[in-house]
């Protein structure tokens, strides 16, 4: 009887397409098969539902919201593991092995390239001297959320209130579209700085998204904020082993292979993520911003947050522009 191939089942909500060299290179690598299912979204509602006859071996998220949220959905198990304990900083991944980042964005701030500003905190996002002058997309987008718990984990939340409220009078135009819409408002004049993630400057100053993107990036510097006395929010990507996984070593094998110099060196030609190996390469592109000091403040203890900064959201109107 022929032996039994080897694979492992991702169900991810990130578009396979963009990790798809690195799951091809460790096919290459192992002889192992690699089968994707793409779920924009209902992930945890499809893997309850299919219970302990659950194809899937791995979980993948883009954000670490997501990442906890498999793991209070009961679908995900813990991982004992030498490679990525020692890889994986600890303030990206789940203090018992239930998920573990795999690459990196930061929460940055794109500014106009005459502006004379060389460095910024997220405390100053809501300084006067930026009245009307500001962009950024949706404060309910979870990309904004995880920075305004990060914010209130540290300072409270009548505090935060305040912040919200500071930025919200420095906005130039709706809290809406996306983050690359922010270097384009500046390259038009609309703002002189935009809050964003760091690797759509990576996809538009490279020309993955075409000449007008690539224009836009040129109109605009990247700065790396940081909390006072901490450091800069880096959200993630990552993934956890499923909780009834039928190929639970090939899955564990995936993980390991992933945060490898040679994998992260592919997320980050990629994707241009930041990687979280401290020993990979990033690319050239980010690596322009300066050194990157990730702040400190785990991932986990930001979460708590997450519900009450939505709500403070809504509670200042922070989407509603003018009012």
């Amino acid at each position: 009887m022929p032996a039994i191939a080897q694979e492992v089942n991702i169900y991810t909500t990130r578009e396979p397409g963009l990790i798809q060299p690195l799951l091809d290179a460790f096919t290459a690598e192992t002889g192992i098969a690699v089968n994707t299912v793409f779920l924009e979204s209902g992930l945890i509602e499809r893997v309850q539902a299919e219970g302990d006859s659950s194809p899937a071996d791995l979980l993948m998220a883009v954000d670490f919201g997501a990442l906890i949220d498999l793991v209070d959905a009961g679908v995900t198990q813990a991982v004992d593991s030498d490679v990525l304990e020692s890889t994986v900083p600890a303030s990206l991944r789940d203090a018992d092995g239930r998920w573990f980042a795999l690459s990196g964005r930061a929460r940055v701030v794109y500014a106009a390239k005459e502006l004379d500003l060389d460095s910024i905190t997220y405390e100053q996002l809501d300084d006067e001297q930026f009245r009307g002058k500001l962009c950024i997309r949706s404060g309910q987008h979870p990309y904004n959320t995880a920075l305004f718990a990060a914010y209130m984990a540290r300072y409270g939340e009548e505090a935060t209130k305040t912040w919200l409220e500071g930025i919200k009078a420095n906005q130039a135009r709706a809290a809406a579209g996306g983050d690359r819409d922010g270097a384009r408002d500046i390259a038009a004049g609309v703002c002189d700085i935009a809050v964003a993630n760091s690797y759509y400057f990576g996809l538009m100053a490279s020309g993955a998204g075409g000449d007008e993107q690539k224009a836009w990036s040129d109109a605009v510097k990247v700065l790396l904020p940081t909390f006072e006395g901490g450091g800069t929010l880096v959200n993630v990507s990552g993934a956890a082993v499923a909780a009834h996984a039928p190929n639970r070593d090939e899955a564990v094998q995936l993980l390991e292979y992933l945060v490898s110099d040679d994998a992260q060196k592919l997320y980050a030609e990629a994707n241009f993520e930041y990687p979280v190996s401290e020993t990979a390469t990033v690319h050239p592109i980010i690596a322009a911003f300066g050194d990157l000091q990730p702040d400190s403040q785990s991932l986990s203890d930001v979460l708590p947050f997450r519900a009450r900064a939505s709500e403070l959201v809504d509670e200042v109107n922070f989407d509603t522009f003018g009012n």
